[in-house]
C-alpha cells in the first residue's frame, strides 16, 4: 500500500471552522460587508449610495452591501447628511460656489432636499467667497475693459458661483 493513499484529510479540511471562509462565501457575508464599509468609512465620510457602489464594485453582492449600509446608518456610522456638510465645507474652502457644489453633490446620487438644506445652512457669504476668489486669480484691480470683465466671469462660473455673486465681484463701470 502506498503512503499517498494512507495519508490523513488535510489539515484545513479537518478545520476547516478555523480557516477564513471561501472567497465567494466572503461577498455574501454581511459581517464581512460591514467591515469593508467600516474601513471606507474610517478613511473619510461617504453617502449611502456611493458606499453601497464601493462594496458591489470590491465584489460584495448588491443586496448584501445594501444590508451593511442600512445597518452601519442604523447605528450613526453612515450619515448622508454628515457628509454633505463635510463634502461642502471641503468644496467652499476651494473657493467653489454653490452651483458647483449642488453639482457633485447630485453626480453622488445625493437627495436634492439634504444638499439644499445644508447649503441655506452653512454660514458663507457667498458674495464675499466670490469677490475672495476673484481677488485671490485675477488681483485688486477691477477689469478695465469688456475682454478682461467677460474672461473673470467666464472664471467665476466655471467655480460654480450664481450670476448675483459674479456679477457683484466683478462690478465695474460699463463699457462704451
Amino acid at each position: 500500500m502506498s503512503e499517498a493513499t494512507d495519508t490523513p484529510k488535510s489539515i484545513r479540511e479537518l478545520n476547516s471552522d478555523l480557516f477564513e471562509p471561501e472567497e465567494d462565501d466572503r461577498f455574501s457575508n454581511p459581517q464581512e460587508a460591514r467591515k469593508k464599509a467600516m474601513d471606507y468609512l474610517a478613511r473619510r465620510e461617504y453617502g449611502r449610495d456611493e458606499l453601497v457602489s464601493k462594496l458591489a464594485n470590491a465584489g460584495y453582492q448588491r443586496q448584501v452591501a445594501d444590508a451593511a449600509v442600512t445597518q452601519l446608518q442604523a447605528d450613526g456610522l453612515q450619515d448622508d447628511r454628515r457628509f454633505v456638510e463635510g463634502f461642502a465645507q471641503s468644496r467652499v474652502n476651494q473657493g467653489k460656489g454653490p452651483v458647483k457644489i449642488q453639482a457633485e453633490l447630485a453626480g453622488k446620487r445625493l437627495t436634492s432636499g439634504i444638499v439644499d438644506e445644508v447649503l441655506d445652512e452653512m454660514d458663507v457669504d457667498w458674495f464675499e467667497l466670490a469677490s475672495e476668489v476673484r481677488l485671490k486669480k485675477f488681483g485688486p484691480d477691477q477689469p478695465d475693459n469688456f475682454k478682461d470683465k467677460a474672461r473673470q466671469m467666464r472664471f467665476l462660473q466655471s467655480r460654480g458661483f450664481e450670476m448675483a455673486h459674479i456679477q457683484s465681484a466683478v462690478a465695474s463701470d460699463d463699457f462704451d
